[in-house]
């Protein structure tokens, strides 16, 4: 079993910054791959960005790339998103997630991959 807690989110206007966290207990971290997800209301959710293990390799959805950057400390069992540009459409419940994974150097863009989601934090952009 895992436990995923995200903090750090809040309220912001439009072009500001946030840095998201996400700490995990129970489990061996360093073999758990991450994502973030979010579901602003009314919506579905979506994938936002996702890291491997070795911290190497990420990927991230078109509509953040070039504004947020996942990262991992895997000696603190904590994954991050730095969101920077926030723009209104960015308001969201933000869920980190997890899985096992025997490959270091993988990322998982879908939903169904990860087993453990945390209960989400408030992310919210004035215009």
């Amino acid at each position: 079993q895992v436990q995923l807690v995200e903090s750090g989110g809040g309220l912001v206007q439009a072009g500001g910054s946030l840095r998201l966290s996400c700490a995990a207990s129970g489990r061996t971290f360093s073999r758990y791959a991450m994502g973030w997800f979010r579901q602003a209301p009314g919506k579905e959710r979506e994938f936002v960005a996702a890291i491997s293990v070795s911290g190497s390799n990420a990927g991230y959805a078109d509509s953040v790339k070039g504004r947020f950057t996942i990262s991992r400390d895997n000696a603190k069992n904590t994954v991050y998103l730095q969101m920077n540009s926030l723009k209104a459409e960015d308001t969201a419940i933000y869920y980190c997630a997890t899985t096992y994974t025997y490959y270091s150097d993988a990322y998982y863009l879908e939903a169904v991959h990860y087993d453990y989601w945390g209960q989400g934090t408030q992310v919210t952009v004035s215009s």
